[in-house]
């Protein structure tokens, strides 16, 4: 599927969902289209988000969203920068053929992370680093009930599933690998303290808080928590390099435990394999992709500790 057939199909499915609730949609644009595809169903404030790249059935997709919509508006009720689901529309998943879709309030963006020079990027997405901890305290008290290691246990199984009907550039070898680490992560998930004494696992974002965030004129709102999950803060901060970690510290987060944060890039690094099993469905996607592949192999496999 080319990115406007998928872009399309997104327009249409949202438009039906809001206007079965009430919405009028009579306006409707795309402003994001990569694992998911956002519309804002003008001229009402209102965000459709259409998962466009996936393996999960609708009712699986459901139960992710479910659960990120407790938590952020758990959040948002507590006064945390987050965009909050629409008050317009009942805060639950909408199911729409076979794609299960949520509504978000709209936001003004100021200034996209998509439109910044490649040279001030890392300057940015390091000072974002630096609000992360205030996110990480609010999420702390979270009440409910979340999936560990969601983004990798049991997403990377299945995606392995699929990868071994339709390899692309995956070798046996790297199949095997997949496998083992599958293993691992399931372990580890499955008793995190046990595996690491002295982590903190709470509920975190679940995926690169520091770039899901959206820039408004007073001030910032995180955004995306579709992975989120119960585990150490070191997850969030996996990826995001030296000096994005070293910002987080200052702003007076917990400095990461080093073999724990090795673990959970080793995981990340995983997750990132996994995702190439939906580029038959978006070929440019493997362009982002594949280039990570030397990075993982050379890697050591992941161990529990």
């Amino acid at each position: 599927m080319t990115g406007s057939e998928r872009a399309r199909r997104a327009v249409r499915l949202a438009v039906t969902a809001g206007r079965r609730l009430g919405l009028r949609a009579t306006e409707p644009r795309v402003l994001h289209d990569v694992f998911n595809v956002l519309v804002h169903l003008a001229p009402d404030p209102v965000v459709a988000r259409v998962p466009s790249l996936t393996i999960d059935s609708a009712e699986e997709q459901a139960e992710r969203q479910r659960r990120e919509l407790a938590v952020v508006s758990w959040l948002a009720g507590r006064g945390a920068p987050v965009v909050p689901p629409s008050p317009l529309v009942p805060p639950k998943p909408v199911t729409c053929e076979d794609t299960s879709l949520t509504l978000w309030q709209y936001v003004d963006e100021r200034d996209p992370v998509a439109a910044a020079p490649p040279e001030s990027l890392e300057a940015r997405l390091t000072e974002q680093a630096g609000w992360v901890p205030g996110l990480h305290q609010a999420m702390a008290g979270y009440p409910g009930e979340l999936t560990p290691l969601a983004p990798v246990v049991p997403a990377a199984r299945r995606a392995l599933a699929e990868l071994r009907l339709r390899p692309g550039p995956l070798t046996p070898s790297d199949l095997d690998r997949m496998e083992h680490e599958c293993a691992v992560a399931e372990a580890v998930a499955a008793d995190l303290p046990g595996a690491f004494p002295g982590a903190r696992v709470q509920a975190v974002h679940g995926d690169a808080p520091h770039y899901n965030v959206l820039r408004i004129e007073r001030g910032y709102l995180f955004s995306d928590f579709e992975d989120v999950t119960l585990a150490p803060v070191e997850w969030d901060l996996a990826g995001a390099g030296p000096q994005a970690i070293e910002t987080y510290v200052r702003a007076g987060g917990r400095r990461p435990d080093p073999a724990l944060l090795d673990f959970m890039e080793g995981a990340r690094l995983l997750q990132v394999v996994a995702a190439l099993a939906v580029t038959p469905r978006m070929p440019e996607l493997a362009r982002m992709l594949e280039p990570m592949l030397p990075q993982w192999r050379a890697r050591p496999p992941l161990a529990a500790p």
